[in-house]
């Protein structure tokens, strides 16, 4: 562990990847701020950038841009009440009331204590965990690698909102279906290319993430523009900062909730699925049980708790979700989804045999994240009253940037039109599916996992003389399916057995 900590340190402190902290830290929060462009969006545009960079400089650059772009978010909620990210949607809940009340400038340096603090314990325990979950490397096969997809496949039910698992289930479906799109890699056959040369290497990633996230928010944007009152409340709470002091009170209320906040954050961020924004509220809920009546009851209006809970957490998860995704090769959210994709598309594999394989990217990028945390520190602060000007960028400019840069990123790296084409199609299917409410980050989840899926599935096949008895014979794999099953038919069954049990209950009610 010793040795890996050295080699990381080595490598996430050079020169080059320094900087690339800093740039990820800076562009993250710079775009998590504007709401509706989460992580998602932020890394899909910054991957053509890392195509030259070495494995591990690339990955310190995504991951930089992703917890800066957690970090940046709370700005925007705590300003005007519209949260940059998912994940900061709780933080509007006590920072907004706060702004309203003069307090904008202590309620984002609370955000900003909390966020360091949150991702800093989380980057300790990830140092801690992950290489004790490497461990298992050894153990592992092409059957467990195969069910290790399935599970992660079968998280698509944390990505739905409530009511919508069937839809995160076709979109899915839909990613596995795009993902056999090209040449089979085992038998040399074209599959699904409609006779078209330019689909014999399958569709690109890039592609498609650029298309489903970064355009068709653009475009979203344009279909749903900004009231003018929006307008008019985002340019009165960047003039009205205040006082960001704060006092010894307030400071001695944040410390234990940022430590309870901080382990919950990141074991909820370990699970495949979770993320960022199940933590923040779940710790919003704990604090509010824990505060007591009187306390619990200045939640909602302006509460120092209820802001540092959900801003720990949140960025605690984010250091959680790389668990999943270094040792066992599952994303653990829609962005660490997006980062798998890049990581193969660097001929990396993710998983169990990462820290072996690769232990300088493994390190750095844990070691990279103590950097990434005190740099977004040192940035928030003192840049916070001029950082929020950058709210006011009105549509018309920052529509066509987007729209740029996505087209732009795309070509760049195939140079090819009929790419630019086949992205606008489905950038403008991703914008009808989205008006529909049927989640983006499943689909691109089934498109990552479908090739590694179908892979490792020959393999174990081939290795078995083609019988699928491995499925119930090899406890592992045999537990890891019985958990993906469970992960599937939970989330749909618990609402018909709640529904089940209040009849029941209104019953006995009734008969009483």
């Amino acid at each position: 562990m010793l040795d890996g900590i050295l080699t990381g340190l080595s490598t996430a402190a050079s020169p080059i990847n320094l900087l690339m902290v800093a740039v990820g830290c800076f562009v993250g929060t710079f775009i998590g701020m504007l709401p509706g462009l989460g992580p998602i969006s932020a890394i899909a545009l910054m991957i053509p950038i890392t195509y030259g960079f070495d494995p591990a400089t690339g990955l310190i650059l995504m991951a930089g841009v992703y917890y800066g772009a957690i970090f940046g978010g709370s700005t925007s909620s705590i300003l005007i009440n519209a949260p940059g990210v998912a994940g900061t949607v709780a933080t509007a809940f006590d920072g907004y009331p706060m702004a309203r009340k003069g307090m904008a400038g202590k309620a984002l340096a609370i955000a900003a204590y909390s966020s360091f603090s949150g991702g800093t314990i989380a980057a300790v325990f990830l140092l801690i965990a992950a290489p004790s979950l490497a461990v298992v490397s050894l153990a592992f096969q092409s059957t467990d690698y195969f069910a290790l997809m399935v599970l992660g496949l079968t998280a698509v039910a944390a990505f739905a909102g409530k009511g919508n698992v069937v839809k995160a289930l076709l979109m899915t479906v839909l990613g596995l279906m795009l993902s056999t799109v090209g040449t089979d890699q085992t038998q040399g056959v074209q599959r699904f290319t409609l006779g078209m040369m330019d689909l014999t290497d399958g569709v690109s990633f890039l592609l498609l993430a650029m298309a489903t996230f970064a355009l068709s928010e653009a475009l979203m944007s344009v279909l749903r523009p900004k009231s003018d009152a929006d307008r008019a409340r985002e340019l009165e709470a960047q003039k009205n900062l205040g006082s960001m002091k704060l006092g010894k009170e307030e400071v001695k209320e944040m410390v234990p909730v940022i430590g309870r906040s901080s382990v919950l954050g990141f074991f909820i961020g370990v699970l495949p699925g979770a993320g960022a924004t199940i933590a923040s509220f779940l710790a919003y809920g704990m604090e509010q049980r824990l505060a007591g009546a009187e306390k619990g009851a200045l939640f909602g209006q302006g509460s120092v708790r209820g802001l540092a809970a959900p801003e720990t957490a949140n960025n605690a998860a984010c250091s959680g979700s790389f668990v999943p995704l270094l040792t066992l090769g599952i994303p653990g959210s829609g962005t660490t989804a997006i980062m798998l994709g890049a990581l193969i598309s660097y001929g990396i594999q993710p998983g169990p045999r990462l820290f072996v394989d690769n232990p300088s990217v493994f390190w750095a990028v844990i070691i990279s994240m103590y950097i990434g945390n005190v740099i977004l520190l040192i940035l928030n602060l003192p840049l916070i009253p001029y950082i929020a000007r950058i709210l006011a960028i009105p549509s018309t400019i920052l529509v066509p940037m987007i729209v740029f840069f996505s087209l732009i990123g795309v070509y760049f790296v195939s140079f090819n039109t009929f790419d630019i084409h086949l992205m606008v199609i489905f950038a403008v299917a991703a914008v009808a599916l989205r008006l529909l409410d049927f989640p983006m980050a499943p689909m691109l989840l089934g498109f990552i996992l479908g090739g590694m899926m179908e892979e490792n599935l020959r393999r174990a096949l081939i290795i078995n003389d083609d019988s699928w008895s491995f499925l119930w014979e090899r406890p592992l794999t045999f537990s890891i399916l019985l958990i993906a099953a469970l992960t599937l038919v939970v989330p749909m069954v618990a609402p018909v057995v709640g529904r089940a049990l209040a009849r029941r209950r209104e019953a006995a009610g009734e008969g009483g």
